[in-house]
């Protein structure tokens, strides 16, 4: 369990406890964001009184950074100063530690705008999401910033919890991007991809596509023969369905890099474009080929006909450009590498030879700019881990 307390002349704690339902079992939130500890400074002291009184709560609070305020309700922060003050503040507050049966009570029976918001957090909280739905609907809609964050955090639990993606997508998607949101974001998206794989199992089993997932799923692995054969067995199925030679194309490469292996791979990229001429990415797949092979005529080929096809293609940008670089083209390597360095301007590949092509040039201060460009993309980051780092390494 986590703690947070806040103390003056007389004790108030807020905890922040990991949410439990009634068998013991975690739905996967806090129910209070960890950012409260971050408030300490902005509550008012208890001195010799348990009840901060609720003026000077909110002039202390008005001082807090807007990024925390957004954050956090300020009926939170009034509760963690308050104790056991009013029902609401005493229901927040048991909410806040976890206990959520005082806080069901003291909410029940309270008034004001934010106890029916913290009731529906706590019916949420121990399983109850259908009795909580409305009240959390009702928060998120029109709730103040801090409130709404935390009503919507809960309300998006109760949708992925009963399999409601479609519904709780738009709740995600309208929250503040922090650690909270972006957790529920990426759980949104594996239970949705569970449940579809777990439907493309049952409903089509001896599809090709059964076939083409698991060669994807295989390569996210590092397992390239095996998600090569996946991709043979999807080909067999259906030859003519597009990305599949292609991905096997590049499962072999990723495989080893033999001289069969290239020659095979070079097969597979030459009948995904038999099927798909205006593919770039398999010119330029060919291209890395014939570079391995060292053909850079036939490689410069394959690249110019990528860039035709996708004049924004940063990767192939740069290989013809260091190509153009060796070929001591150096007008056509700027003039390339300068389109890739719109487009990835922190690439460390694109200044190397773009700062080669101009020394080349006799463009000495166009060099020495590239150059700096380059240190800068090098330069470590500074820090105090950086200054750790350092200090270990006088010490070798």
């Amino acid at each position: 369990m986590r703690g947070i307390e806040f103390s003056g002349g007389a004790k108030a704690q807020c905890r922040l406890v990991s949410r439990r339902n009634a068998t013991g079992g975690s739905l996967g939130l806090d129910p209070i964001p960890a950012t409260l500890h971050a408030a300490r400074p902005w509550l008012p002291p208890l001195r010799h009184n348990p009840v901060a009184r609720l003026a000077e709560t909110k002039r202390h609070w008005a001082k807090a950074p807007r990024k925390l305020k957004l954050a956090l309700p300020v009926a939170l922060i009034i509760a963690c100063a308050w104790g056991q003050a009013d029902p609401v503040a005493a229901g927040i507050e048991a909410y806040s530690r976890g206990d959520y049966q005082l806080a069901e009570r003291e909410l029940r029976k309270a008034s004001g705008a934010q106890a029916p918001a913290f009731l529906a957090m706590t019916l949420a909280a121990t399983n109850r999401c259908d009795e909580a739905l409305p009240g959390l609907k009702s928060a998120f809609a029109g709730a103040a910033d801090g409130t709404r964050r935390l009503a919507g955090l809960a309300l998006a639990q109760c949708h992925l919890s009963a399999s409601r993606f479609d519904e709780a997508a738009p709740v995600i998607a309208a929250l503040p991007k922090d650690a909270d949101s972006l957790y529920l974001a990426a759980r949104l998206h594996m239970r949705a991809w569970n449940e579809a794989l777990r439907d493309l199992y049952k409903v089509a089993p001896g599809s090709y596509r059964v076939n083409q997932i698991s060669g994807e799923i295989l390569e996210t692995q590092g397992q390239f023969t095996s998600a090569a054969a996946e991709y043979r067995k999807a080909i067999e199925k259906n030859p003519e369905a597009l990305s599949l030679h292609f991905r096997l194309g590049r499962a072999l490469l990723m495989s080893t890099h033999s001289a069969g292996t290239f020659d095979e791979a070079r097969k597979e990229f030459e009948a995904e474009l038999t099927r798909n001429p205006r593919d770039a990415v398999g010119h330029y797949q060919i291209a890395q080929i014939d570079l391995a092979q060292e053909r850079g005529t036939a490689a410069a080929a394959r690249l110019e006909q990528a860039l035709a096809i996708d004049p924004a293609f940063p990767e192939a940008l740069i290989a013809l450009g260091k190509l153009r670089v060796a070929e001591k083209r150096n007008d056509d390597a700027i003039r390339l590498l300068r389109r890739a360095a719109e487009l990835q301007p922190k690439s460390e590949a694109v200044h190397y030879n773009l700062m080669l092509a101009y020394r080349n040039a006799g463009r000495t201060d166009d060099a020495r700019r590239e150059k700096a460009l380059l240190d800068a993309i090098q330069k470590p980051p500074e820090g105090e881990f950086s200054d750790f780092l350092k200090k270990l390494g006088e010490k070798k």
